[in-house]
């Protein structure tokens, strides 16, 4: 047999050793010590169930709020960041000045630290002397200034939308591509039978656009299933009770306080959104993509 056809045979089956060794294997018996009663405070395993699954799904607990909270951002935040990129994306394909300073202007905040953005936006929504309230009651808008962090009301939404606006640079970018490679002889064969702006849009890139605005939505969701530093950077999971608080932040302290039983359930719950709903957005978001 020749050589050079062994060579990706080899390389597939290291990746998937690799894969397997990396992924899988820790993936399982990180699944396993979810039906134990793992903790700091046991010196031997014991099998469990679903005694774990059984806590986190009580309503006696804050998880299903948890759960729930997760959900909300990542649907609100997927929806409105690919809303607002495609239309930085259409706009920005146009033929305007510095086209290229405003796009980098608008790619900017998705390259900084989320940290150090938690640090900055926790400033200025601050409720005493924050740039934000400072800036209404500068105008007359006092009524306009609120606890934007510390109120149960404002918190969740104020999160998602610091979120929001670092994220949608990003989707633009990938739209931006998107766009690019659509044909322009699309677009002149419209525009010859007498096709609207609007029209373009609707019957030409956005069926065209499909497939990248499905990669789009797909990334969106595994992020906010995921989220965990903007959440932790501004409010914690407070004010209050779960408040904000979403999977990945609680994972993070109950592995911090020892229940490491709790902790891995709630990853597998993570774990078993993240497969079904990337699933479900895949086939939907490709089913009636056009071919070019």
């Amino acid at each position: 047999m020749n050589k050079n056809k062994l060579y990706p045979t080899w390389f597939a089956a290291g990746a998937l050793i690799l894969y397997t060794v990396l992924f899988v294997i820790p993936s399982i018996i990180g699944i396993g010590y979810s039906f134990t009663d793992w903790s700091a405070y046991t010196d031997k395993l014991k099998f469990v169930g679903l005694d774990n699954f059984k806590v986190i799904l009580s309503a006696d607990e804050n998880y299903l709020k948890i759960i729930k909270n997760t959900l909300g951002f990542t649907f609100i935040t997927t929806i409105l960041k690919n809303i607002l990129g495609l239309g930085l994306a259409v706009l920005l394909t146009k033929s305007i000045k510095v086209r290229n300073f405003h796009r980098g202007v608008m790619f900017m905040p998705s390259v900084l630290s989320t940290l150090i953005l938690g640090m900055i936006f926790t400033s200025i929504l601050d409720p005493g002397n924050g740039l934000l309230n400072e800036f209404f009651r500068a105008v007359g808008l006092d009524f306009l200034a609120q606890k934007w962090l510390t109120s149960p009301k404002f918190a969740f939404g104020s999160v998602m939308g610091v979120d929001i606006w670092r994220g949608t640079g990003y989707i633009m970018t990938i739209l931006i591509a998107g766009i690019l490679s659509i044909s322009p002889e699309y677009y002149e064969a419209a525009g010859l039978d007498g096709a609207s702006g609007w029209q373009k849009f609707r019957f030409v890139t956005l069926p065209l656009l499909l497939p990248t605005l499905a990669t789009t939505t797909v990334l969106n969701v595994i992020y906010g299933l995921k989220v965990f530093d903007m959440i932790y950077a501004l409010t914690n999971g407070g004010p209050g009770k779960a408040t904000t608080e979403v999977l990945y932040t609680a994972v993070f302290k109950k592995f911090g306080t020892g229940q490491y039983a709790i902790g891995t359930a709630l990853s597998s719950v993570m774990f078993i959104f993240m497969v079904i709903i990337g699933f479900f957005m895949i086939r939907i978001m490709t089913r009636n993509e056009v071919q070019e």
